[in-house]
């Protein structure tokens, strides 16, 4: 999930998520509390408590009382006198926000609350202004502080009385208070909750992947490349693990190939040095027989200098071969592919390399089976270079009276492909994956007479493969060695 994505979330979650969640804690608060108000008031239907400390919501307070008293001046109005009936009522109003006054005329013959009630002497009004008797009338005072319900009756001896109910009402009913009060709590515990929420998501979508990535930059920096970085998602910060963990790769397999560099880098100069000193000390030990004058005769004398000169290019050569490896292991070779006709070019091949083969009594077969018009592109010098390399392996460690060497061309489909098969002794089959490694050779004790240094066949791997090719070996051990390589085939 992209980073955007979750920020669009992150907004969503801080903000609809406990807008929602806080209106449905309101609404289930305001329908219970609303409940609870109903029945403490002994109310039939639910009020609506929304509206706060309004006028409606204080006149229901006093609804119940106000008809148990209607019911009591229809059965008698005397109870009115009654003191004790009326501490009842006013006790049972004062639960109601409210208290009771009783006037007989217009003396005052009860109040529940004196103070209040000479503060509205002034504000309680005629009966008369109100409507006829037996039904109530409602007003505010002049401050608005309180409702009055005032209600005229007569006494059994036909007095007037009048019954007042006072509700104050800039008071909290408690029951609204409360219903604010958990309001608040409810909303403070859903916007922490959402905050935790929302801290543990960023947490384990952004702040984990990157703490993973600070302790993968500690392993580094301690030099510690044998770890793995799992992150799995494939947000931004994912893919930017990822592509820490492909850096960690590639630095670990740059520095595995600077340690196999280094150790390939000692074992060429102990080869060197090795291959060197067998040519030198021969050169040295002959030279000093002819300073010496063991070579008396000329022909003697012929033969030492004819070992030096031998011993000079067997020099040479090697020179010559180490000096093309550190161009080839440098990617230095200056190609010069061009298109060549296959038949041709390895019919001159053959003609080059049979006269030298011939000199050495190796018999040389050649079977050509592609078209004439056969072309590849291709380095003539350095595709020769593989095939005298091959060869010249091959005479190394022929151990036959007899030695022969078949070359092969054959069509294969989009590639031509080149066989050079000899009878030599053969490489086992615990050698053969590796005989193309540089600095390989199957004569571990590096005896010098066979020659070479171990370096010649993954020239020819390099060619090959810089030309896009392919090259694998095939042998049986007293039987012989097949080097096989492709080429791919262009059209003419």
């Amino acid at each position: 999930m992209k980073i955007r994505t979750r920020l669009a979330i992150a907004f969503l979650t801080i903000t609809v998520l406990p807008i929602t969640l806080i209106y449905l804690a309101i609404m289930s608060l305001y329908d219970y509390q609303g409940k609870m108000f109903s029945e403490t008031y002994g109310l039939e239907e639910q009020v609506d408590l929304a509206s706060g400390a309004s006028i409606r919501v204080f006149s229901r307070l006093t609804e119940a009382i106000q008809m148990e008293m209607d019911q009591t001046l229809e059965r008698d109005p005397e109870k009115f006198h009654d003191r004790t009936y009326l501490d009842r009522m006013n006790t049972k109003l004062a639960n109601a926000h409210s208290f009771l006054i009783i006037l007989d005329g217009e003396e005052l013959i009860y109040t529940g609350n004196q103070d209040k009630t000479r503060a509205l002497a002034s504000e309680i009004k005629n009966y008369d202004d109100l409507g006829n008797t037996g039904s109530w009338g409602n007003y505010l005072d002049s401050d608005t502080e309180h409702l009055i319900k005032q209600r005229g009756f007569q006494f059994t001896d036909g007095t007037e009385g009048t019954l007042l109910l006072v509700t104050n009402v800039v008071e909290v009913i408690p029951e609204v208070k409360s219903m604010f009060t958990e309001m608040l709590v409810a909303s403070g515990i859903i916007l922490v909750l959402t905050a935790a929420l929302m801290i543990a998501w960023v947490y384990r979508s952004i702040w984990k992947p990157l703490g993973q990535l600070q302790e993968a930059t500690k392993q580094i920096r301690d030099g510690n490349l044998d770890f793995t970085l799992d992150v799995e998602d494939d947000d931004e910060i994912g893919q930017l693990c990822q592509n820490f963990e492909e850096m960690r790769i590639r630095l670990k397999e740059t520095t595995e190939e600077k340690i196999q560099y280094d150790k390939e880098s000692k074992e060429l100069i102990s080869n060197i040095s090795h291959d060197l000193k067998t040519p030198i000390t021969a050169i040295k030990g002959y030279a000093e027989g002819i300073l010496d004058g063991v070579a008396s005769s000329p022909e003697k004398l012929e033969r030492y200098i004819r070992t030096i000169y031998n011993k000079a290019n067997d020099m040479d050569h090697l020179i010559a071969e180490l000096t093309f490896y550190s161009k080839i292991d440098t990617n230095k070779i200056p190609y010069a592919f061009a298109k060549i006709n296959v038949a041709e070019y390895f019919g001159d091949c053959i003609d080059e390399v049979g006269l030298d083969l011939e000199a050495r009594g190796v018999e040389l077969g050649y079977f050509n089976y592609v078209d004439e018009d056969v072309l590849v592109i291709a380095d003539a010098e350095q595709i020769k270079r593989v095939v005298d390399n091959i060869i010249g392996n091959s005479l190394k460690y022929m151990d036959k009276k007899k030695g022969i060497i078949n070359i092969r061309i054959l069509d294969v489909g989009d590639f031509v492909q080149v066989e050079i098969e000899d009878n030599g002794k053969g490489i086992s089959q615990k050698e053969l994956p590796y005989i193309f490694d540089r600095f390989y050779r199957t004569d571990s004790s590096r005896n010098s007479a066979t020659g070479g240094s171990g370096i010649g066949l993954s020239i020819v791997k390099k060619i090959i493969e810089d030309h896009g090719g392919k090259i694998w070996a095939t042998s049986k051990q007293g039987i012989g060695t097949e080097i096989h390589f492709v080429l791919r085939k262009i059209n003419a």
